[in-house]
């Protein structure tokens, strides 16, 4: 006996049952059962930064992807430019609408009162790979509210590039190891061959990690460990912006002050200048496009610094992904950042080795991949970043990323204050004053929050 089936709890007699069959029949072929119908499909939509590789891109879309057919979720992922990046996120933020997951190149510390607690992510991935690393903690903890307002997966680090047939010219064929030899170096290079130096110094992401890696660097930090305003309180921020102003007028060019982003990294592929700073994603672009310019360049570790600092160099990239609270798949997010964790070893390869794990155990043997890199010319030359996690410390240092420090770093204050000397608009004393002004600003703007 066939029984009847009912629509919202009421049984319908076996006369109404045949009406709505052969409604159906005339509308299609296909019975659809109420249940089913009502029951829509998931959605997942990523907003995530452009990589410098695209590859890497168009693999973690088809990775995403994957993991919506897994899970009956329709993903879509949005490629934002990185310049666009922090006025994107803001408009969502603002709106209280947009994408269920943000991902961002460095630390998101400002949207903290906008995203969800992370720590459940850190959990879930703990019990396969650990416990949640210092650069992943300080990148993403609120000390205030004792939250993680974001999760951390991977890395990249910033080494020098530079070219060896270059500093060869001027008996360096190792290359400037620390900033007085980059400083005299420079100069003779410019001087003698009219190679200039190739630090970048505008308001990019590049120019921003080269700014606040001098300055951390010279001991001229920013914030203190509790999110106090130490720049311009001692002679180490005059000292580094001298500095700065010399390695210019010294060894560098008009064009470093009009790059727009990745400008240091194409005036490298063209030869235009002897070294810079930036992710391994400068010397891939090179291995692919030019591989007898890329077989010139050498990698070494951070220049060592001044004022008893050591070796070091903040990350070139972050990746922070933020779960919003206004997202509509918050459970379908937490899981998928979770899960490509598991993929961290293919990321890291299809990344052609920009992407560093923040969890070691998915690619163990990171060190001998760096040693035996099948694009190195010559070999060996990527193993330089073995100790990478040990020279690099996050973005806020010596504190954590503070919602103040990240609208200093991404409002560009200390490139621009940079730009204003070295225009010579300003002394560095003046330079340094009004840099000091603005940062402070911004620390008792969020004091108020």
């Amino acid at each position: 006996m066939i029984k009847m089936p009912s629509v919202r709890g009421k049984r319908i007699s076996r006369r109404d049952f045949i009406r709505l069959a052969s409604g159906v029949a005339v509308a299609g072929p296909f019975f659809s059962f109420p249940d089913r119908a009502l029951a829509a499909q998931k959605t997942l939509r990523i907003a995530k930064w452009a990589h410098f590789l695209p590859e890497f891109d168009l693999w973690f879309e088809s990775a995403a992807n994957d993991w919506g057919k897994q899970h009956d979720t329709k993903v879509s992922v949005e490629l934002i430019p990185i310049e666009q990046v922090r006025e994107r996120a803001s408009a969502e933020t603002k709106a209280g609408a947009g994408h269920d997951v943000f991902i961002f190149p460095w630390s998101p510390a400002e949207y903290y009162q906008h995203a969800v607690d992370h720590a459940e992510i850190y959990q879930l991935v703990a019990g396969k790979y650990g416990a949640i690393q210092q650069l992943a903690h300080r990148s993403t903890y609120n000390a205030r509210n004792k939250t993680y307002f974001a999760f951390a997966d991977f890395w990249s680090p910033s080494p020098l590039h530079f070219f060896q047939d270059y500093w060869s010219l001027i008996g360096m064929p190792l290359g400037p190891v620390h900033y007085g030899s980059l400083l005299g170096g420079g100069k003779k290079l410019r001087d003698q061959f009219g190679v200039p130096c190739g630090l970048a110094f505008t308001p990019t992401l590049e120019g921003n990690i080269t700014l606040h890696t001098i300055l951390y660097a010279f001991r001229a930090w920013i914030l203190d460990g509790s999110g106090n305003l130490l720049f311009n309180k001692n002679a180490f921020a005059l000292g580094a912006l001298k500095y700065i102003q010399a390695l210019y007028k010294d060894s560098g060019s008009p064009d470093q002050l009009t790059w727009g982003p990745a400008g240091n990294v194409q005036a490298m592929l063209a030869r235009k200048t002897s070294s810079s700073t930036n992710a391994i994603s400068l010397l891939r672009t090179a291995e692919k496009q030019d591989p007898k310019v890329a077989s010139k360049i050498r990698l070494q570790p951070p220049l060592l610094g001044r004022n008893g600092m050591g070796i070091t160099a903040l990350p070139h990239v972050t990746n922070c992904s933020v779960v919003w609270n206004f997202a509509h798949n918050q459970n379908g997010a937490r899981q998928f950042l979770a899960d490509m964790v598991d993929h961290s070893r293919t990321a890291y390869e299809k990344s052609l080795g920009c992407n560093f794990p923040i969890y070691p155990k998915t690619v163990p043997d990171l060190i001998v991949r760096l040693s035996k890199d099948a694009q190195s010319d010559p070999p060996g030359k990527y193993v330089e970043l073995k100790d990478a996690l040990h020279w690099t410390p996050n973005v806020g240092v010596p504190g954590i990323a503070t919602p103040a420090y990240m609208e200093i770093f991404n409002s560009s204050v200390v490139p621009k204050m940079v730009a204003r000397m070295l225009k010579g608009e300003q002394t560095p004393e003046d330079a340094a004053a009004a840099g000091a002004a603005e940062m402070q600003r911004i620390v008792d703007k969020w004091k108020q929050v």
